[in-house]
């Protein structure tokens, strides 16, 4: 895992959120899926068991990578950003020069990335080749499609 996640006031508090649903509701569903598992009888072949033994698994890895993250998070001050080029919290619209379109990102932390809504994370390769950019500049990004090319035309906040 990094060393620091960045994010901003609202990421923070989308995790802090998480966090307690986990602990509470979360772990007391698989408490509830546990004990009527065990009702079944012999756990050596019961697949129910085992199956709710890999969700309390899965349960505690995420509350352990959540808790890691807000030990090492760094909040983003979007209020202090400026617009002269990009870093975390920028929103930039670019110009897709393979597809012919307009597309639009917000720049965030590893934590709060979500592509389906156009939230690209500073660690993924587009997200690296924008950092530091300029409103006019063209950035050609490898993605696992090949060669993107974009043409940044706004950055905003």
């Amino acid at each position: 895992m990094a060393d620091e996640f960045l994010l901003n006031e609202a990421g923070v508090e989308a995790l802090k959120q998480e966090l307690k649903e986990l602990r509470t509701t979360g772990r007391a569903n698989i408490a509830e899926k546990i004990k009527e598992a065990k009702s079944f009888g012999d756990l050596s072949e019961n697949s129910e068991y085992d199956e709710a033994k890999s969700d309390q698994g899965k349960l505690e890895a995420r509350i352990a990578e959540i808790e890691y993250m807000l030990q090492h998070v760094k909040i983003v001050d979007e209020s202090s950003l400026n617009t002269d080029f990009i870093h975390v919290g920028s929103k930039v619209k670019l110009y897709d020069q393979d597809f012919d379109e307009e597309v639009e990102y917000q720049i965030v932390g590893f934590p709060q990335a979500d592509p389906q809504n156009f939230k690209i994370s500073d660690d993924s390769p587009v997200g690296r080749a924008l950092l530091g950019r300029k409103e006019g500049d063209v950035v050609e990004v490898e993605t696992p499609g090949g060669i993107a090319t974009f043409k940044i035309l706004t950055i905003s906040k």
